[in-house]
């Protein structure tokens, strides 16, 4: 039986998905799995194979009933990590505002809520990291510098999760609706939003759709803004909604 986090998470998730017109969706599961990055070993893949699970894949598969998360097949398995890391910042924090902390930044594997000011007294600068493929997860080059406070922070892109294998690369952001890791120019995409926890779900929405369809989608969400990184030519270049502002 999930418990109240649980829960909260999926109707999150939930609500997101049916937002995005299920480019965001947790029973990606089999597909990440497939694709080998998820908790299970991969499968031999072939359009047979994606097709099958494919029909897996979809939230009207699942449903909240007497706080019992029911599956339409025993198959169908649920990927939080695009929703529970924004998530679990979001409740480190309101957890400290609990005990009256009220200056914090608190950030779990990208995504970042502060609150405040930091011990200089000032905005807390948050730094976006550069996107070059980097498989080691050391590469630490800062691409854009942020001045943040009240508000939270997530970052979704394919350049330390991906594997190449005939000289295809392969990331990890799968795409739901079509069964395949996405393909396309956007290299990261940096949400800005009330909480961390939206703000991880439309990062990694970002990078499903690519750079045109989250251009248009910010520019549709007046309670979000967002920094796109992108591939033009082989060159780094960076698009940013009217309300992101860069240090």
């Amino acid at each position: 039986i999930p418990d109240e986090r649980m829960i909260e998470v999926f109707n999150l998730a939930k609500e997101v998905s049916q937002k995005t017109d299920g480019a965001f969706d947790i029973t990606v599961a089999p597909l990440v799995n497939l694709w080998g990055f998820g908790f299970e070993n991969s499968e031999s893949i072939s359009s047979t194979n994606i097709d099958s699970i494919r029909n897996l894949i979809g939230f009207e598969k699942v449903k909240l009933e007497d706080n019992k998360i029911i599956k339409q097949s025993p198959q169908i398995k649920l990927d939080c990590s695009a929703i529970a890391k924004g998530y679990g910042v979001d409740a480190v924090g309101k957890y400290l505002e609990t005990k009256g902390i009220n200056d914090y930044m608190v950030e779990i594997g990208g995504e970042i809520r502060c609150r405040g000011c930091n011990p200089n007294g000032i905005r807390w600068r948050i730094g976006i990291t550069n996107p070059q493929d980097d498989i080691s997860g050391k590469q630490s080059e800062i691409e854009q510098v942020l001045e943040l406070t009240d508000i939270s922070l997530a970052t979704s892109g394919n350049y330390r999760n991906y594997y190449i294998k005939d000289n295809q690369k392969y990331a990890h952001t799968i795409d739901p609706r079509t069964g395949y890791p996405v393909s396309h120019n956007l290299l990261s995409a940096t949400i800005v939003a009330e909480n961390a926890t939206l703000a991880d779900a439309y990062a990694t929405y970002c990078m499903v759709i690519g750079l045109e369809s989250s251009r248009e989608f910010l520019a549709s969400r007046p309670d979000l803004e967002g920094c796109l990184v992108y591939d033009e030519g082989g060159e780094f270049r960076t698009w940013c909604s009217d309300g992101f502002v860069l240090m």
